[in-house]
């Protein structure tokens, strides 16, 4: 893997700042972390101007209204909006790194002319509909059910932390079609509206105060058969893919924001005298080197997805392979370990509510559940990294 920059690279990365120099100073601030409507206009108001700029979809291929970029661009706009501080993708969250990239790869003409232009200009918020109260690292046990009725089908059950679904236009939705089936053959992939009669949706408070998950209740929900993604009773397929998408790249411009933060550790260890530290000293270098190999398994996975598909001719793009599953399995702990660090440079500091640190770590704890569980990943790079037999 060449890990220079080209030429071309180069100047891509140099208007990339200039653009991002002439914007960020002219956006309002951002709102409050509780109102979701607000974060909802902000976070689709700046996807509109990446979208205007011609970076909206970077790396997406260009028949799904994407830039076509390299890994290597996709990866130099990450680093760049993250050091010029720019917003993240925020409620675009689902769509932008999951749904749409799962549209792309999957969904038919009709679909992808539907879905991905809003996605890409910000106009539609989508959420994810995967887990169930009874079903959540088994997801294969879900039990929502959708009925064929006609051209629609009647769906019935409820979900749990569902992803920004309190101010989403659509849901990717894992619905079971095939009771009699085995379960993991008789699921399918749908997008539902959110406006559809019979959704309701209740908010959840998180331990870091926040609301960006939510349970939502469907009774007897119609949903157009046309919204189906993939055939019938091949969901499961379907959703592996967009598991690898959020186990592969949706993580990726948190390790820059890591590296980042670490940085800000050191310059705060030094300021406050907790440098003097050796064992805090060594931690800070052993978590430095953690991040960079994790930013190098990082490009080594999208270059090698991109690589797949090109040789493949898969349309969409390229899908992660298990590799997402190595990256995610370390970086959840990693990102753990980096806020435990903080809260010890923090001292009593720690304690302050308002501190952004304090928030992360709160939210940190999620990592090792959130997008599949560590033991879930540790299962995957056992069976098909390593191919040991399957646990009983």
């Amino acid at each position: 893997m060449d890990l220079s920059c080209t030429p071309e690279e180069e100047n891509f990365r140099a208007r990339l700042r200039r653009w991002l120099d002439e914007v960020l100073p002219k956006l309002p601030a951002p709102p409050a972390a509780t109102d979701w409507p607000g974060r909802r206009a902000y976070d689709t108001a700046w996807q509109r101007m990446l979208y205007d700029a011609g970076y909206a979809g970077l790396h997406w291929p260009r028949d799904a209204g994407g830039q076509g970029a390299t890994p290597a661009q996709h990866l130099i706009f990450l680093e760049e909006t993250e050091r010029a501080g720019a917003p993240y993708v925020g409620a675009n969250f689902v769509g932008l790194l999951h749904a749409g990239p799962t549209l792309a790869a999957e969904g038919t003409a009709g679909q992808r002319a539907r879905w991905l232009p809003p996605i890409l200009r910000g106009e539609e918020i989508w959420c994810q509909g995967f887990s169930e109260p009874d079903a959540g690292s088994d997801l294969a046990a879900l039990r929502t059910r959708a009925v064929r009725d006609g051209d629609d089908y009647v769906i019935s059950g409820a979900k749990i932390w569902t992803s920004h679904a309190e101010v989403a236009d659509w849901c990717e939705l894992l619905v079971r079609t095939d009771p009699a089936a085995p379960r993991h053959r008789g699921i399918s992939w749908l997008a539902m509206p959110m406006d559809a009669p019979g959704v309701t949706v209740r908010p959840l408070r998180t331990l870091a105060g926040s609301t960006e998950f939510a349970e939502v209740f469907l009774d007897e929900v119609r949903v157009p058969v046309a919204n189906r993604v993939g055939a019938e009773n091949d969901g499961w397929r379907v959703t592996m893919v967009t598991l690898s998408f959020e186990r592969g790249t949706a993580f990726v411009g948190e390790v820059v924001a890591c590296r980042r933060v670490l940085g800000e550790l050191a310059r705060a260890a030094r300021a406050n005298g907790r440098w003097d530290d050796a064992v805090l000293r060594r931690r800070l270098g052993r978590l430095s080197a953690e991040f960079t190999a994790l930013w190098r398994l990082t490009q080594w996975n999208v270059s090698e997805a991109m690589r797949g598909a090109a040789r493949g001719g898969q349309r969409g793009g390229g899908v992660p392979g298990t590799g997402g599953s190595v990256f995610k399995l370390r970086y959840s702990h990693a990102r753990q370990e980096l806020y435990d660090t903080a809260a010890e440079v923090l001292g009593a500091g720690a304690l302050d509510a308002d501190h952004a640190w304090v928030a992360d770590r709160l939210s940190s704890l999620s990592y090792t559940i959130a997008a599949g569980t560590s033991q879930i990943q540790q299962n995957i790079v056992a069976e098909r990294l390593l191919g040991l037999p399957k646990g009983r």
